[in-house]
């Protein structure tokens, strides 16, 4: 599996759609989560985007899981960022070969 960096940012445009979608959102975080595909998300403390950390088998397969989270789907992120990512120290590194 890779290591990816998905960076979601939220424009003012679509707040309505983010309090609507912030729940089932959760939901599906942490059935992910439980999963091990999310190892870890959150938003920015700004309020402008969040940070999900996905182990998936390639880049298709992370904007595959994406269109099922509720929030992306459902108009609440205004931006999209994937970068493959190795983390070398720490917990998430465990996840490399």
């Amino acid at each position: 599996m890779t290591i990816f960096a998905v960076e979601y940012v939220y424009g003012p445009e679509a707040e309505e759609a983010r309090v609507e979608h912030r729940p089932q959102h959760r939901e599906w975080l942490a059935a992910q989560a439980e999963a091990e595909v999310v190892l870890a998300s959150g938003p920015y403390a700004d309020g402008a985007g969040a940070l999900l950390i996905l182990n998936a088998a390639d880049e298709a397969a992370v904007h595959e899981i994406l269109k099922q989270d509720p929030m992306s789907a459902g108009g609440g992120v205004t931006g999209l960022k994937v970068s493959e990512w190795k983390p070398v120290i720490g917990q998430l590194s465990k996840y490399l070969p």
